[in-house]
């Protein structure tokens, strides 16, 4: 009876050390996805690439800093192999987590623009979104508004709106001035942007884009595909709001540093046991068809030039878009955080 128990206990053993060991490996036909974007955005995408290539796709969505912590706290016991999150600040505190690893994909390189992917093939941009200025057209000379530091110019005093700086967004546009600028200046420009406050900072930004159209403010700062979500809704608010609103292209000409640009982003998981199919799945998410179908469905830029842009961004126009690389503003991100702070932007 004994030796029937002992030859149980090893049996047993030796199952959970091939279960663990098989875990360990991965399934050679799927890829788990850790997601810090709308899943109604991702999901058809991923769908797709189910039907077209047989690997299973598991998707686990949330907000990007509560998935970069469950990723910290899985360590080596994670099941993702991917990660998408929203901005280049976010990719970056990804990448000094070690979270990330360096892949090679000849295809990715030749898609995605250096400036828009991670030095070291940590991360690449997914899609582009552009932060300009939006103004009330029956209140604002279009021919009064230039870069972003004429912002902090007394004209505007009392006439700005923009979300805190504890939003991401802005810490990135500020990150990106530091590149352009140097912090002395950029913090001159903060504290005057901060004296044109029309307001306290409050909501997102869309609720910039409102309180300019409702006469709370005459200038907002946001990203182009809020505005794009305003003009294909049906809301008569928010029809009014894009009628109020016209958009400016800020630092555009020879010897101007372009447009803000940022990037949503993926990259693969340093402990993906699947780490073929995560390749895989970031080439076809960065292929033109899907590209195309993602900026028709969030009104974002695609990151390649091949790619087709909705109506709603073709009717806005060209720019010239800031080709500082994006990792720029991960990395400047700490020392925003600081400036805003002794700029008094709350």
């Amino acid at each position: 009876m004994k030796n029937v128990l002992k030859v149980v206990i090893v049996a047993g053993v030796l199952l959970a050390i091939i279960l663990a060991f098989s875990s360990r490996n991965g399934d050679d036909n799927e890829v788990t996805v850790y997601s810090a974007r709308i899943e109604s955005l991702v999901k058809p995408l991923l769908d797709q690439f189910e039907d077209e290539t047989g690997i299973k796709v598991n998707l686990l969505t949330g907000s990007g800093d509560a998935l970069l912590s469950r990723l910290q706290q899985e360590g080596e016991n994670s099941p993702g192999d991917v990660f998408i999150t929203v901005d280049a600040g976010r990719l970056q505190r990804a990448k000094d987590a070690e979270l990330f690893k360096a892949i090679e994909s000849p295809e990715l390189a030749a898609a995605i623009p250096s400036h828009l992917r991670d030095v070291d093939n940590q991360w690449f941009g997914l899609s582009l979104r552009a932060r300009p200025i939006f103004y009330a057209h029956d209140r604002v000379d279009p021919s009064e508004l230039s870069d972003y530091l004429s912002l902090a110019d007394e004209k505007w005093r009392g006439r700005i709106c923009v979300r805190s700086s504890d939003n991401v967004y802005n810490q990135s546009l500020v990150a990106g001035m530091i590149a352009h600028h140097g912090e002395e200046v950029t913090e001159e420009w903060a504290r005057g942007l901060v004296a044109n406050f029309a307001r306290s900072p409050v909501g997102g930004d869309r609720d910039q884009l409102h309180a300019v159209a409702n006469g709370q403010c005459d200038i907002a700062i946001a990203n182009t595909y809020y505005f794009g979500g305003l003009t294909a809704s049906d809301d008569g608010n928010d029809q009014a709001t894009v009628e109020a609103l016209s958009i400016h292209w800020p630092a555009q000409g020879e010897g101007e540093q372009g447009v803000h640009v940022n990037v949503s982003g993926i990259g693969v998981l340093r402990h993906t046991q699947n780490e073929e199919n995560a390749i895989r799945l970031i080439e076809f998410l960065a292929g033109p068809e899907a590209q195309g179908s993602y900026a028709q469905r969030n009104h974002e830029y695609p990151v390649r030039e091949d790619a087709p842009r909705s109506e709603i961004t073709q009717a806005w126009g060209e720019f010239e878009a800031d080709e500082l690389p994006v990792s720029e503003l991960g990395e400047n991100n700490a020392a925003a955080v600081r400036l805003m702070n002794r700029a008094g932007w709350r």
